[in-house]
């Protein structure tokens, strides 16, 4: 993408998503992600019904009658974008791909995280880790996040979500809100991996996925090409039989993917390309105020 074209597009996704964060998420997203937890703010005198574990023992002992210990909440947060950059997020039937889905959608978080004074870093990933963009603020850090979701390259088309994972739970110390973003084309079990790190980091998953994942047109036969492994093969889709499998598949398909998240205790929604995405974000927001 030429240099002129790739800074009118972050400028378009700016406008559009920056006008978002600050009108319609700014309080839905700051009720529905907690600071990392209570800070201690300053010490003052016991008094009843105060709880006697948060007695500061070394100050009681210097004047000689308790104090306690006050806390205040964290607000600051930090919030990791970790994105699907595989082949199969480049397919897209209506409006626009899924790769430009996900591009909006992280903007707009990141947008909404800077807001609210949040540190916000990205990780790009393939079946491996493509690039690490450590957590910052400021504008001009959210400017280069989206100059890297619009024009970044990826060396793979395949797709390891378990790996990326587990790289961000060791890369990432401190507890923070981690927003994974993919299609969740990869049919591998995330259990484990999921588990261990919605227990470390609040963790939000966020699927989009294309219409034609959900249903085949009937339009005689095709050739259908595997976005990750390149495999072609030819389909009747003028066959009720194969358009019932289809939808069976991705039926079957769909309710793994929310068992598993489910049962590793993580929040999710799922988008479609021709959808507006801006209801569903709200919702998942209000879910968790």
């Amino acid at each position: 993408m030429e240099t002129s074209e790739l800074l009118s597009q972050v400028r378009k996704i700016e406008i559009k998503t920056k006008g978002l964060s600050n009108n319609i998420f700014a309080g839905e997203y700051h009720s529905a992600f907690k600071g990392r937890g209570m800070a201690f703010s300053e010490v003052r005198e016991y008094q009843y019904g105060d709880d006697v574990r948060d007695i500061d023992w070394n100050v009681t002992a210097r004047f000689g009658h308790p104090y306690i210990k006050v806390f205040e909440e964290e607000r600051e947060l930090t919030v990791i974008l970790l994105v699907d950059v595989s082949g199969s997020l480049d397919f897209g039937t209506i409006n626009q791909t899924k790769r430009q889905m996900i591009t909006e959608i992280a903007a707009t978080l990141a947008f909404s995280a800077i807001q609210n004074n949040d540190k916000i870093g990205v990780i790009f990933f393939s079946d491996k880790i493509e690039k690490f963009i450590p957590p910052k603020k400021g504008r001009k850090h959210i400017l280069l996040i989206i100059r890297e979701l619009l024009n970044f390259q990826p060396t793979s088309r395949q797709t390891d979500i378990g790996g990326a994972v587990e790289f961000m739970t060791n890369a990432i110390k401190k507890r923070c809100t981690v927003f994974l973003l993919s299609d969740f084309y990869n049919q591998k079990d995330l259990q484990q991996e999921l588990t261990i790190a919605n227990r470390r980091h609040d963790m939000v998953a966020l699927q989009v996925y294309d219409q034609r994942m959900t249903e085949l047109p009937n339009v005689g036969i095709i050739r259908l090409r595997d976005a990750e492994s390149n495999e072609e093969i030819f389909v009747d889709t003028s066959s009720s039989a194969v358009r019932r499998a289809h939808h069976e598949w991705w039926i079957n398909h769909q309710n793994k993917v929310r068992d598993m998240l489910s049962h590793a205790n993580i929040d999710s929604i799922s988008v479609r390309t021709d959808e507006d995405y801006v209801k569903t974000l709200i919702n998942l927001f209000r879910r968790r105020s």
